[in-house]
Formats: C-alpha cells, sequence, structure tokens
C-alpha cells in the first residue's frame, strides 16, 4: 500500500486553538484514519495569536515576562522571545497580541473607538531593554483600531490632551501640537532595525482597510467603522507631517500624490493590519514584511513541502482576508513550485470554489458546514476538528 506522506500546516483557530493545538488534532485523527500514511506536523503563524509560540518550536530562545495594560487598560501578561542569532545577533520577537488582542476584550465591551495600543509600546520597550538591536513584532488578532498612537504614547510620547492613548476614536481631535515630539521619538528608536511581520496585506485608510474591513469584527457599529475611518485619516495626516523631512517622498512612484510621504505610509501593503498598527510602527521606522512568509522561512516550510505529498493547513474562518496574507495562502503559494496538493480544512470557510481554485488551492473543508454548527464548533472545537479531519483524510488518502 502507497504511503502518503501528509503535512499539517495549519494557523491558530481564533482563540479557539493554538496552531500546535490544531495541528495535532488534525493529524491524531487522520493518523487513526489512515494509520499508513506518514503525518508531520509544522505549526504556522502569520503575525497574530500565536507568534511567540511558533517561533520558539523552531528558534529556541529564552522567553522574558514582562505585564503590559491591555486594550482596556487592566494588566496583561506577555512575552518577549530574545534569540541570539550568529549573525544578525540579539533579536527580540514581540507578538502584539499579548497586549492588544481582541481576545482580552470581553463581548460585552468590544469597542475599538475606546480600546487603545498602549501596552504594545510597553512591551516594545521591554524589547529594547533586553539588549536586542532587532526587534520582529508580529501583528495580528488586535481589538484596537488606533494606527499605532496608543503604542507611541507607551514608548514615551507625551499624551497630554488625552487623545492619543484612550482608543481609535479620539483621534478625530489631534492637533500637531500633540505629535510634536514624534521626529524625537523616530530618531531614537533609529538604532533598532524594527521588523513588522503584518497578517493581512490591507492598507490604512479605504473599504479594506483598519477600519472599514476590520473593525466590526472588533464591535464597531457603521458609524463608528465610519468615525474610525475619519479618526485614522486625521491622524495620519498630522503624523506624517509631524516627521517632516525624516521621510523621503517615493522617487520611484508617478509624479503627483501618489509620490507623497503620507500616501506611501497609507497605502502601504500591511499598513491597515492589526488596526493600523503597521502604519504606527512604520512611523518608527519599521519595515512591513508579510507574517506568515516570516514564520514559514523560519521553521523551513519549503523543504518540509518538498518532502509531503499532500499539505494540510487550516485557520478558523477562511474568508475574504485569508487571501490578503493569511497563512492558507501563504501555504498553497509555496506548495505550488513542488506540484503538492494543498488543502485548507477551517472552521468556517465563506469564499467560493473559484476563489479558492484561484488561491491555489485543491479544496476547502468546513468543521461548521451550516450556521447553527458554529456553536457545536466552538464548544467542542478539538473534537469537531478531529472529526471533520477524519473525513478528509478519507477523501485524501487511498484505502
Amino acid at each position: 500500500m502507497r504511503v502518503v506522506h501528509v503535512l499539517v500546516a495549519p494557523d491558530c483557530f481564533g482563540s479557539s486553538l493554538t496552531s500546535a493545538q490544531a495541528a495535532a488534532a488534525i493529524a491524531e485523527a487522520w493518523r487513526e484514519t489512515c494509520p499508513h500514511d506518514d503525518v508531520r506536523v509544522c505549526p504556522l503563524s502569520d503575525g497574530g495569536p500565536g507568534f511567540v509560540q511558533t517561533l520558539q518550536a523552531t528558534l529556541g530562545g529564552e522567553l522574558v515576562a514582562v505585564s503590559v495594560d491591555g486594550p482596556l487598560g487592566v494588566p496583561a501578561p506577555a512575552a518577549l522571545l530574545v534569540v541570539d542569532h550568529p549573525v544578525t545577533g540579539r533579536t527580540a520577537y514581540v507578538e502584539s497580541a499579548h497586549a492588544v488582542g481582541l481576545a482580552l476584550v470581553p463581548d460585552d465591551r468590544r469597542d475599538p473607538t475606546r480600546t487603545t495600543s498602549r501596552g504594545l509600546g510597553t512591551l516594545l520597550a521591554a524589547a529594547r531593554a533586553t539588549g536586542a538591536r532587532r526587534v520582529v513584532v508580529g501583528l495580528g488578532g488586535s481589538g484596537t483600531n488606533d494606527a499605532g498612537a496608543g503604542l507611541l504614547v507607551g514608548l514615551g510620547l507625551p499624551d497630554e490632551r488625552g487623545v492619543l492613548a484612550t482608543g481609535g476614536g479620539a483621534l478625530v481631535d489631534v492637533r500637531p501640537d500633540d505629535l510634536a515630539g514624534l521626529a524625537a521619538l523616530r530618531a531614537d528608536w533609529r538604532e533598532v532595525e524594527l521588523l513588522v511581520a503584518t497578517d493581512v496585506d490591507v492598507p490604512l485608510l479605504g473599504l479594506q482597510g483598519a477600519s472599514a474591513g476590520f473593525a466590526p469584527q472588533k464591535g464597531a457599529t457603521p458609524e463608528q467603522a465610519q468615525s474610525l475611518e475619519r479618526a485614522l485619516a486625521t491622524f495620519s495626516r498630522i503624523a506624517v507631517g509631524a516627521l517632516g523631512d525624516a521621510l523621503r517622498p517615493d522617487l520611484l512612484a508617478a509624479p503627483g500624490p501618489a509620490r507623497s510621504a503620507a500616501t506611501r505610509l497609507t497605502h502601504a501593503p500591511g499598513a491597515g493590519a492589526a488596526g493600523g498598527l503597521g502604519f504606527g510602527l512604520s512611523l518608527l521606522g519599521g519595515r512591513l514584511v508579510p507574517g506568515a512568509a516570516l514564520v514559514a522561512d523560519a521553521v523551513g516550510l519549503d523543504t518540509r513541502i518538498a518532502a509531503a505529498d499532500l499539505v494540510v493547513t487550516g485557520e478558523g474562518r477562511f474568508d475574504w482576508q485569508s487571501l490578503h496574507g493569511k497563512v492558507a495562502s501563504l501555504v498553497a503559494e509555496r506548495a505550488m513550485p513542488h506540484a503538492v496538493p494543498a488543502i485548507v480544512v477551517a472552521g468556517q470557510v465563506e469564499i467560493g470554489r473559484r476563489e479558492i481554485s484561484a488561491a491555489g488551492l485543491a479544496g476547502a473543508y468546513a468543521v461548521a458546514e451550516r450556521p447553527d454548527e458554529v456553536s457545536l464548533a466552538l464548544a467542542d472545537p478539538v473534537g469537531t476538528l478531529a472529526a471533520r479531519a477524519r473525513r478528509v483524510a478519507r477523501t485524501w488518502s487511498p484505502a
């Protein structure tokens, strides 16, 4: 009987399962159903929840415990991963969800007009205090929508009028004098290589930006989402103006407005990630990169795919966001050159077959195929995921 080499490489399933738990559930179910197959696991992350844990499993390093203020100002435990690389030196890996994660905000208090990213600033300061000359920040799974204004305060930017660290809604009242110290803060971070691993490649503003595209899932009403769009537009314009000559124009762009530093930063892929934290970190000189690709390279995903006959990835919800830098689309992209089929098992599948095929996936399978099955999946995430994985195994593995 032919042995099928299966690589299980999922992201986390929201707050229900970490990527390691999801990988274990799928792999165990597959082995029970097809004991003749060779099943191996490779948990992944796109920069969101599980970023630090996933990297530590491959890179090792030391975890440093830090206490930060969460999105509502309530103290929350966090951790840094510090790794001494032989080439790049000491690197600190930071998971933004530890400080701004949606899971830190109770359901009845979710309001991105009031949640702040100030705690992430505290976490970044702690990362720098380890002596790291390179700081990698994973973005994703946030409960904030303040374009990083709060994190700037957490790093020491004065907030005398209380408009920067009290939530995205207050940013509509930002004035130039509120950001007078931003250029000095950026200069202070010039000595640190700041890498920003974004979970999605969306811009700060617009229909697929931080506010219109993601604020509703954080508790915003349609009216609040529109208000946040205006507030972030105001903040971004004044912030870029405060940096002045510290920002260089894009000389390769076509003449006109698209050449401005403001447009370059707000339109950058990933600027809208985690409620605009991609933009906020770019104000400090951070370089935005796809988080899923960064983790994939760190764990040697390409080599693992090359040795497989089938790759099974997964995430909590496979929807339009999944096609903008998430793990599932990254896995499919990496599998194509090796002619290895890739499939996704997700809590819910909300895009059609045409989009699934265009993403390079050979199939997508939902744990909850009907709306009434969602509550059951959330109540027993391991059991329902395993049950779906058994059915998928019978489909893809020869008897």
